[in-house]
Parts: C-alpha cells; sequence; structure tokens
C-alpha cells in the first residue's frame, strides 16, 4: 500500500480550505484518510499553514510520500521558520 501525504479540500465555493492528510494513494482527494496531521486555508492573509511535525516526521519514517503541493508548502513554512530564527538573533 503508497501511502501519500496530500491536501483534502473543504470549505465552501470559492472559499478553499485544506486539510493535511495521510493516505492511500487509491483514495479520492476527499475521501478515506489514515490521520489528518495538519491544516492549509490559503484565503487568510497571511497564509494560514499548520503542520504536526512529529507526525509527519513518523509517517515520512515510514515511506510516506508528500505530493508536490505538500512539498512546496512544508518548503515554503521551513524557509519562513529559518528567516524568523535568524531574525530573532
Amino acid at each position: 500500500m503508497a501511502v501519500h501525504i496530500r491536501l483534502s479540500r473543504a470549505g465552501a465555493k470559492k472559499h478553499p480550505f485544506y486539510r493535511i492528510v495521510v493516505a492511500d494513494q487509491r483514495a479520492a482527494r476527499n475521501g478515506r484518510f489514515l490521520e489528518h496531521i495538519g491544516t492549509y486555508d490559503p484565503t487568510r492573509e497571511p497564509v494560514h499553514f499548520t503542520v504536526n511535525a512529529e507526525r509527519l516526521a513518523f509517517w515520512k519514517s515510514k515511506g510516506a510520500l508528500a505530493s508536490a503541493t505538500v512539498d512546496k508548502l512544508l518548503k515554503r513554512q521551513a524557509k519562513i521558520a529559518a528567516a524568523a530564527a535568524t531574525e530573532a538573533k
């Protein structure tokens, strides 16, 4: 069973809200998932992105692959965190 970390769409029409879920690759986009590990809200300013880093690391250690979009969001979040850390010094 191939496991992916991907976005699941929620929210109203033209007001998207996404959940970051761990799911079998064969499951539908908004279908069955194994675990909900975070959220992404692109409509907020600044964009709201949260993820449970401990669970993300656990699933990646088990071989789960992040989708291209989730991977991009994680890299962006890491970049923001690094900038905030250097700014705090």
